[in-house]
């Protein structure tokens, strides 16, 4: 009867004050609930370890380096060796142009042999490329198919042989091997985007230490050695190959095949410190006596 004209809020204020409060040790999954299994915690299953085992490197996840015999000494300590490749990474590469390719390139009018052929004119066919940041200084010119090689060529490459040297003098050709620093393979790899700069050319720095003798060396026909030195060692070698070396002297390219470059020099006919203009087709030449004397220097 004491529940009669009480409205329902009144009737749950009831309620609750005669309710226990809300607390750990009344609280309960619900009737027929399914109960969750929990995660693995300390010490279950007769551990405590977390599946590290029992101290160690593997416990704490220090794990030996690879090669480590605990203790021992390496495998690859305990047997003496020489140092083959010490310095390998560093040596310089000359990628391979055989002469039989370099035959096809004029017969095909990809070269022209009325003009001296260098470094620029080689990447210039689009067939033969060097890679200068993977330490490739040039082209090395191989000696394969050296008997079917007949052009007449003045030609300079980075390296040659003996037998390729004999090739190309045995057709009344020249050839002279030159070094180009790392600045200037950039420059000869691609002329156009050098000149499109608008920079003034460099000056080629002289070989390093290491291969100063191959390129002062007659017998290598050095850009360096002397020119004396170089016509007797052509005839040594005719003699050595059993051919008539031909007389450069009476050759109606004369002129061609006696074009050098200066050891300072990278373009035929282009001299170091001038600037190319390819929009205007000008040639910009220094006038104060310092920079031509600092070019040429």
């Amino acid at each position: 009867m004491s529940g009669i004209g009480r409205t329902a809020s009144e009737k749950a204020l009831l309620m609750l004050r005669s309710l226990p409060r809300l607390c750990m040790q009344n609280v309960g999954p619900n009737p027929h609930a399914k109960k969750v299994r929990n995660s693995r915690h300390r010490g279950q299953h007769g551990g405590d370890k977390h599946g590290c085992g029992n101290k160690g490197s593997g416990q704490r996840q220090n794990w030996m380096r690879l090669g480590y015999e605990t203790g021992n000494t390496p495998f690859y300590l305990r047997f003496p060796h020489e140092p083959y490749y010490k310095g390998h990474h560093l040596r310089r590469q000359y990628p391979p142009l055989s002469l039989m390719q370099l035959q096809k390139m004029i017969e095909t009018d990809r070269l022209d042999t009325s003009k001296p052929i260098d470094l620029a004119a080689l990447c210039n066919t689009g067939i033969w490329k060097f890679t200068p940041e993977l330490l490739q200084y040039g082209v090395n010119l191989t000696a394969e198919g050296a008997n079917e090689f007949k052009a007449k060529v003045n030609i300079e490459v980075q390296w040659a042989t003996e037998p390729v040297i004999a090739a190309i003098e045995r057709n009344g050709g020249v050839i002279t091997t030159s070094f180009y620093d790392f600045d200037s393979l950039w420059i000869m790899r691609d002329p156009v985007k050098f000149f499109m700069r608008g920079e003034a050319i460099p000056r080629r720095m002289l070989p390093p230490e290491d291969a100063i003798l191959f390129y002062t060396g007659a017998e290598n026909r050095g850009y360096l050695a002397d020119p004396e030195k170089v016509s007797w060692e052509r005839l040594v070698l005719s003699q050595k190959y059993g051919y008539e070396l031909p007389k450069i002297e009476d050759d109606p390219e004369y002129e061609m095949l006696c074009e050098r470059k200066d050891p300072r020099q990278l373009f035929y006919g282009l001299e170091p410190g001038w600037v190319v203009n390819i929009k205007d087709k000008t040639i910009l030449k220094p006038l104060d006596p310092e920079v031509k004397e600092f070019y040429k220097t």
